[in-house]
C-alpha cells in the first residue's frame, strides 16, 4: 500500500485533491496534514472522513520535529506539498507568516523526506504545487511558460518563488525525485471567502458592498479547482522527474467583468431584478504592488500529459454559485469572529 501525504489537505484545493486521491486510489493510504488554521476546515471533506484509506494528522509544517517524526513513522513513499500560506492582501500586512510556512516549512518537507528516504529514491516522489504570482505580470499580451524568468512582486509570491528554488535546489544537488507545477487562479468549491469569487458571492447574498481594487482591470485567468485537481493527479503519477507543468484555465478575465459576472447570476439565482447586485459594486484603494495580468500556457501539460481544463468560466461559475447557495452553513461556519475582524481592518480605510 503506497503511503501518501497530502499537506494542506483540508484547505480549498487540498481538500479537493485529497477526496480525490481517497476516492480513486483505494490501494494508497492517504495521510491529509493541515495546521487548521483559519482557511483550513475539516468540514471540506466531511464526507470522506469515515473512509478506511484516509487518516486526518493536525500539525505544522513549520515544526521540524514533528514533520521529521511523521516521516520517520510512516515512511511515506510521496508527498504532495499543498500547505500554503495564498492571500496577497495577508502577506503585504505579515510577511513573516508567509516566509515561515512557505519557505521554512517547504525545507522542512525536504529535509525529511530525503532523510527518511537516504536516496533510496525509487518509487518515491516530492511534488511541489506554486502559483503562476511567482512570474510577477504580463502587458497586453504573451503567456507565462515554465521558461518564464522569475519576478516575484508581493512577498506571498516572493515566498513562493523562494520555496519553487529550494525544491529545484534539492533535486539538483541531492537528486531528490520531484516535480512541480504553477497554476493560475483557483475557483469553485469551499474556498474561504477572502478570495475574490467567494467574497463577491458571500457579499450579494447578504447585501453587503463588493469591494474592487483600482478600477478592476487586472486580469486574472481562472482555472476551476476539480480540473486543477485532476491535473494534480496527473501530475504527480506521471509528470516527469525534475519537470515544473505550468496548469491554466484558458480563462481571462478582468476583475470588474468577474464581479459583474457573478452579479448577473446572482440576481438571476436569487430572483432579484437585473441589475441589483451591480449596485453594491465599491470601488477600493488598489492593493499595494497589484500585478495587472497574469495567464498562462499550458501547453506542455496538454501535450505531454492529456490534461485540459473540462469547464469555461461561464458553466464553472455557475455550479460554483450554485454549491455556495446550498451550503450557507458552511460559509456561515468558516466566516468567523476573527475574519471579520481581518475583513473590515483590509477593507475599511480603502
Amino acid at each position: 500500500m503506497k503511503k501518501i501525504l497530502i499537506t494542506g489537505g483540508a484547505g480549498f484545493i487540498g481538500s479537493h485533491v485529497v477526496r480525490r486521491f481517497v476516492k480513486k486510489y483505494p490501494e494508497y493510504k492517504i495521510f491529509n496534514l493541515d495546521a487548521l488554521t483559519y482557511a483550513g476546515n475539516l468540514e471540506n471533506l466531511s464526507d470522506i472522513k469515515n473512509e478506511p484509506n484516509h487518516r486526518f494528522v493536525k500539525g505544522d509544517i513549520t515544526d521540524q520535529k514533528f514533520i521529521e517524526g511523521l516521516f520517520n513513522e510512516y515512511d511515506f513513499n510521496g508527498v504532495v506539498h499543498l500547505a500554503a500560506e495564498s492571500h496577497v492582501d495577508r502577506s503585504i500586512t505579515n510577511p513573516m507568516e508567509f516566509i515561515m510556512t512557505n519557505i521554512v516549512g517547504t525545507v522542512n518537507l525536504l529535509n525529511a523526506a530525503r532523510n527518511c528516504w537516504k536516496e533510496n529514491f525509487e518509487g518515491k516522489r516530492f511534488y511541489h504545487i506554486s502559483t503562476d504570482e511567482v512570474y510577477g505580470s504580463l502587458g497586453d499580451e504573451g503567456f507565462f511558460t515554465e521558461t518564464t524568468p522569475y519576478d516575484p512582486q508581493s512577498p506571498y509570491s516572493a515566498s513562493k518563488a523562494s520555496s519553487d528554488h529550494l525544491v529545484r535546489a534539492y533535486h539538483n544537488t541531492y537528486k531528490l525525485p520531484v516535480v512541480l507545477s504553477n497554476c493560475s487562479n483557483n475557483y469553485g468549491p469551499n474556498q474561504f471567502p477572502e478570495k475574490l469569487i467567494p467574497l463577491i458571492i458571500h457579499n450579494i447574498e447578504n447585501n453587503k458592498p463588493l469591494p474592487v481594487y483600482g478600477k478592476g482591470l487586472n486580469i486574472r485567468d481562472w482555472l476551476y479547482v476539480e480540473d486543477h485537481a485532476a491535473a494534480i493527479d496527473l501530475i504527480f503519477h506521471k509528470g516527469a522527474d525534475g519537470e515544473t507543468y505550468n496548469i491554466g484555465g484558458n480563462n481571462e478575465w478582468r476583475n470588474i467583468d468577474i464581479v459583474k459576472k457573478i452579479c448577473s447570476v446572482m440576481d438571476q439565482k436569487l430572483n432579484r431584478e437585473t441589475g441589483t447586485s451591480e449596485k453594491l459594486i465599491t470601488y477600493v484603494k488598489d492593493r499595494a504592488g497589484h500585478d495587472m495580468r497574469y495567464a498562462i500556457n499550458a501547453t506542455k501539460i496538454k501535450n505531454e500529459l492529456g490534461w485540459e481544463p473540462s469547464l469555461q468560466f461561464e458553466e464553472g461559475i455557475e455550479k460554483t454559485v450554485d454549491w455556495y447557495l446550498a451550503n450557507k452553513e458552511w460559509l456561515q461556519n468558516v466566516t468567523s469572529g476573527d475574519y471579520q475582524k481581518y475583513y473590515e481592518k483590509m477593507y475599511r480605510d480603502r
